[in-house]
């Protein structure tokens, strides 16, 4: 690779990093998932308990706790603040990047491939999303490419510290989000070996040293938590293992194909390159032989297989199928020309024109402030995509023409990232948290558990006429006055103790209102919420 091309790939690099961190911290955490991820850990800093995890101080046992003493790590270093909440999976988002080019380089021995399988998986659209969203996913994803990345180095070298990382790694997974992080990778590396005949290193996979790391690592944790509390095991690992795949007990159903318009829609604005890609599994490129190719189609369709069968489906699942998606479009796109650069092309045209035309056509017709607020980010993010689409057609397969597209696509990016702040004003509870006197004895939320007003408020919240996922911890709560019904928040607020009651506007503002039975002392309204007082 020319030392121009290098200088051009670290420049896009050190772009990637940039786009990624840049205004991290300047929106308030985006509820649901947010405001629950920095909950969690910040009640656990707070009690000094990093054992049982606690969501609004009660029992909250869907995750294991690696994520939360991740994010209780930033929040001490940082700070309990947004920059620190999200700072976790901004890493693991730009760490699975660069376990993608480690790989990349092994498979194609091209730095420049290489280079473009990181760029293109940073750059990609699900990617920057999730990355910047403070959830377990792509922490799971990070410790799933790193033990992927661990196995193929053991399968090429057979070095035995590579298997000892494999399942070291996978026991972080495990404590990241559960039994999906052994059944997935492991299933992967025996199914590869199996599928490319090489059994004899079937039985050196199951090594009882690399065995027993695993479960040093892993089985500590749930045998304490366990302990601490009887019922976890079978609310964690039959509830949210068993039934949560096999029935739609959390109503998350989604038709088998699900994934597959995910994934297309994804990988944008590298869409266009997916059919190469997806020819290089079966050897249908220059730089990706057969055997590297059966490694990534398997990485890539056994979780895409597993979680297409499952019951509950949701977008962020897809996430450990796109580094060795990447890797695979990474090397079609460094060798594309002729007919395939053509055919990337036409794909190119006929995804990103009419996401663009949809994207200005819409941002111009609709007369509603929370819509018109995403209309900056989306008329950028089209004319980026517009100029991606322009940059292939008129540049050709010229020398710099894929680097010039991924600086585009991480342009894109960037101004796709407004939409992270619009969002915030429709999602946050921060602003409406900001609002609540100091002198309140009581916040109650209604109808919706506003997951962040926990956090901004710094304390317990009372929840009335709602459970949802709080069902578990409510019955196990000892203390009453907690859970509540809208009658007992009407006796509330006439107690004569001072009370804030907080609503969503668009939803139940009206409905706090008549369940309060008395015009409240005084109001106050955000873009998203509304809460009375009264006092």
């Amino acid at each position: 690779m020319s030392s121009k091309r290098s200088i051009i790939l670290m420049a896009c690099a050190v772009l990637a990093v940039f786009v990624y961190f840049w205004g991290l911290g300047d929106y308030g955490f985006i509820d649901p998932d947010e405001g629950r991820y920095a909950e969690i850990p910040r009640e656990m800093i707070e009690t000094g308990d990093y054992i049982t995890p606690r969501l609004n101080y009660v029992l909250y046992f869907e995750k294991p706790p690696l994520h939360y003493w991740l994010t209780a790590g930033a929040f001490m270093l940082f700070g309990e603040n947004e920059f620190a909440g999200r700072f976790v999976p901004v890493m693991a988002g730009l760490g699975c990047c660069v376990l993608a080019y480690v790989i990349a380089l092994k498979i194609t021995r091209s730095k420049y491939s290489a280079g473009l399988a990181g760029l293109m998986l940073a750059s990609s659209i699900l990617w920057f999303g999730t990355s910047r969203i403070n959830t377990t996913d792509m922490t799971l994803t990070f410790f799933f490419t790193a033990a992927m990345t661990c196995y193929y180095f053991w399968n090429v070298n057979g070095k035995k510290l590579c298997l000892l990382a494999f399942y070291a790694l996978m026991a972080l997974a495990v404590l990241t989000k559960g039994l999906i992080g052994v059944v997935l990778p492991g299933g992967i590396a025996l199914i590869h070996l199996i599928i490319t005949k090489q059994y004899r290193k079937i039985l050196p996979l199951f090594s009882p040293s690399a065995i027993i790391l695993f479960f040093v690592i892993a089985a500590p944790y749930f045998v304490e938590v366990c302990r601490r509390n009887p019922d976890y095991f079978e609310f964690f690992f039959i509830r949210e293992h068993f039934l949560r795949y096999t029935t739609t007990i959390h109503a998350r159903y989604e038709p088998f194909w699900f994934f597959i318009p995910i994934m297309i829609a994804g990988f944008v604005p590298w869409t266009g390159i997916l059919w190469d890609a997806l020819r290089a599994i079966f050897g249908k490129c220059r730089v990706i032989d057969s055997e590297s190719g059966a490694f990534l189609g398997l990485w890539l369709f056994i979780p895409l297989a597993f979680f297409s069968a499952s019951g509950s489906k949701l977008i962020t699942y897809i996430l450990p199928c796109m580094p060795p998606l990447a890797i695979l479009a990474g090397g079609a796109m460094s060798v594309l020309e002729g007919k395939e650069f053509r055919r990337f092309i036409i794909i190119t045209s006929a995804i990103l024109i009419p996401i663009a035309l949809t994207g200005l056509i819409l941002s111009s017709m609709k007369n509603d402030p929370d819509f018109n607020a995403m209309a900056i980010p989306a008329i950028c993010l089209s004319v980026m995509l517009l100029a991606f689409w322009a940059i292939s057609l008129f540049a050709g397969r010229k020398e710099n023409t894929a680097e010039a597209l991924c600086v585009v696509a991480l342009l894109a990016m960037f101004a796709a990232s407004g939409a992270f702040t619009v969002e915030a004003k429709l999602l946050s509870r921060k602003d409406i948290a900001e609002l609540i006197p100091n002198d309140t004895e009581n916040i109650v939320v209604y109808h919706n558990l506003m997951q962040g007003v926990s956090f901004y408020a710094k304390r317990r919240i009372i929840t009335a006429d709602t459970l949802n996922e709080l069902e578990f911890g409510a019955a196990h709560e000892t203390l009453p006055g907690w859970f509540i019904s809208g009658s007992e928040l009407r006796e509330l607020w006439h107690l004569g103790r001072k009370v804030v009651a907080l609503s969503r506007r668009k939803d139940m503002g009206e409905g706090l209102r008549n369940v309060l039975g008395t015009p409240p002392v005084r109001e106050w309204m955000t873009s998203a919420d509304v809460m009375f007082a009264n006092f």
